[in-house]
């Protein structure tokens, strides 16, 4: 295993990378870097890249820029006709909930320059209708009922709150309409004649997911039906042989932390009702990935809390079971541990393994550590040498 850091720490705020290989064998990476998140407004998404057959990353260069506001949480994919697409969001008043959904295209991005020339930039216009609002008060009330029976005192009034929080939310049609973010690659099936891209998305504000649907390369935009759980969020998509598709998500909901998870059978339409599974999830960003062999991953930080461990576990049916794992990082759980998060993973051309995720060091006098600050970590492994090292969980 080879790992690296893409870029010397620093004390601005670098997070939520997402990577992907272009078809001449560069790497590219993306993440946003600022003052901060959401209430910063010097928030731009940066990129680096690294070319086929070099050992050092680019300088960081900007691939999106709101003058005046804060852009979060990118992500990118190559489609079938070798378009990158970039996804981010631009935060209009410093909350989650006014996040607008925007998108860029290039056919040009394997130039000499390392940044991308952009053909397009467009806003993603959803539009959730009266059925989206039908079912989600439906799921709401149905995901919820468990949570407040097995609650008492402050923590059920807590809870009760959060449910008819919820359910304002939705009266409000500007609420349902902005707010959406992405985070994990977009989607595409394994038949490479199925033109239909999904963009996994969720909302702080509701603390469920949607999927974004586009039949013809982003010219109109339809919504699946909302996914609603106890906080189910920023979804990664799986496709299993029979076309069934598998969606992980991190869980910011109540007790027991866990990566929750459900299924679609019509293509991203309409979903099963998000569970838990075994795997525990401390509320963080996940990512998971279907290799060539078959293997499934799913990387994530293995703990029910805190980000100072990130594991790649591995399934060898189709996410039925999950009982091997691999740590890429472990500290001590405390004050001095590092927090590793936010991963994104692919499997390139070659068959090699690449993550990246957010690195940060802590920036104190007695750390452990001889550098301090944030970057964006890069990992690269074999699957050959993840099978020999992975242990039973």
């Amino acid at each position: 295993m080879y790992e690296e850091l893409i870029f010397s720490p620093q004390t601005l705020h670098n997070h939520a990378s997402c990577i992907v290989e272009c078809p001449n064998g560069d790497l590219l990476v993306c993440w946003y870097r600022g003052s901060g998140e959401r209430s910063a407004d010097d928030v731009k998404v940066y990129g680096s890249r690294l070319r086929d057959g070099n050992t050092v990353w680019s300088e960081p260069f900007i691939m999106a820029d709101t003058i005046g506001f804060p852009d979060t949480n990118p992500c990118m994919i190559i489609d079938r006709e070798e378009r990158l697409w970039l996804f981010w969001q631009t935060i209009i008043s410093n909350e989650w909930m006014s996040a607008l959904a925007k998108y860029k295209t290039s056919c040009e991005y394997m130039q000499a320059a390392p940044s991308p020339i952009w053909s397009c930039e467009k806003v993603m216009h959803l539009k959730p209708g009266n059925e989206f609002l039908k079912i989600m008060a439906r799921d709401l009330d149905r995901q919820w009922a468990s949570c407040l029976s097995e609650a008492q005192g402050v923590e059920l009034e807590r809870r009760i709150k959060e449910q008819a929080y919820r359910h304002n939310l939705a009266t409000n049609k500007l609420n349902i309409r902005l707010g959406w973010m992405t985070r994990a690659h977009p989607f595409l099936f394994r038949d490479t004649r199925d033109k239909r891209l999904i963009v996994p998305m969720y909302s702080d504000g509701f603390d469920f997911s949607l999927m974004a649907i586009t039949d013809d390369s982003g010219a109109t935009w339809q919504v699946s039906e909302p996914v609603v759980g106890a906080g189910n969020v920023q979804p990664s998509i799986a496709e299993r042989r029979d076309g069934t598709l598998v969606a992980y998500f991190r869980d910011n909901g109540p007790a027991p932390k866990r990566v929750m998870q459900c299924e679609s059978t019509d293509r991203g339409i309409s979903w099963t009702s998000p569970y838990d599974n075994d795997l525990p999830d401390p509320g963080a960003g996940l990512e998971v990935l279907v290799l060539k062999s078959g293997r499934w991953i799913l990387i994530n930080n293995d703990t029910e809390h805190g980000r100072h461990s990130l594991a790649l576990t591995v399934s060898e049916d189709e996410g039925l079971t999950w009982p091997y794992k691999l740590h890429l990082e472990h500290d001590e759980k405390g004050p001095l541990a590092r927090s590793c998060s936010y991963p994104s993973i692919i499997q390139t051309q070659n068959g090699e393994i690449h993550a990246t995720y957010s690195c940060s060091y802590p920036q104190t006098d007695n750390a452990k550590y001889e550098v301090k600050g944030e970057s964006i970590k890069h990992v690269r492994l074999s699957e050959e040498w993840l099978i020999t090292h992975m242990v039973q969980r």
